[in-house]
């Protein structure tokens, strides 16, 4: 997983609140495992109409927001199911960090388990880098993990709260299977002890394999 540390760019603002996982990428984009190529359908019933034309005042249809990192959006982001594919497809279009009021629990989780930062603030806050992102690629916010703070255009400070755990997962790009291997040594040696005070579980084991 890529590391998150300090991540300066465009921010994009999408001020709706109760925006669910089936707005952030729909059901029909859901048969694929893959992590890649989800882009094509973020947002997919949001920027464009029924009849398929992009909806102008959407920020993806809006050039001044190509290349956007940060996403400043309205309360309860990514409520609804639990479908992991909400964040694949957030980090496909290259979206590392969304800030909100407030997120639903499991979206909230997955965030951190694919390297974005999901950031928690108060609602003057959000409303204050909401009118930030607004301004377009004229507004290039900043946002520092490590001192945990976030730097508005005008020079503006605000700090954030985060839990040390995550914070120390996502500063060291470590996902379950990344903090799994920072074990490996003790995994190792637990192992080695095994096969030989137990020798014939490894043999039962070669002979099912």
């Amino acid at each position: 997983m890529e590391k998150f540390t300090t991540l300066t760019a465009v921010a994009a603002p999408l001020p709706m609140i109760n925006v669910d996982t089936d707005m952030i990428i729909p059901k029909q984009f859901l048969k694929t495992v893959e992590r890649t190529g989800l882009a094509k359908g973020l947002f997919f019933e949001l920027r464009q109409t029924p009849d398929g034309k992009p909806v102008p005042d959407f920020f993806m249809n809006q050039p001044q927001y190509k290349g956007a990192q940060i996403l400043v959006a309205g309360d309860n982001f990514g409520c609804g199911s639990s479908r992991e594919h909400a964040p694949w497809a957030l980090l496909d279009y290259g979206i590392r960090c969304v800030i909100a009021p407030s997120f639903a629990d499991i979206f909230y989780n997955n965030c951190f388990q694919n390297g974005i930062l999901p950031i928690k603030l108060p609602q003057e806050d959000v409303d204050k880098l909401m009118d930030d992102a607004k301004r377009g690629a004229n507004a290039r916010i900043t946002v520092d993990l490590e001192r945990q703070e976030i730097k508005g255009p005008d020079g503006g400070t605000i700090k954030f709260e985060i839990d040390a755990f995550k914070k120390h997962c996502l500063l060291n790009g470590l996902d379950n299977i990344g903090l799994t291997l920072e074990k490996k040594p003790k995994i190792d040696s637990f192992e080695t002890r095994q096969r030989a005070s137990q020798p014939w579980l490894y043999a039962e084991a070669g002979r099912t394999a």
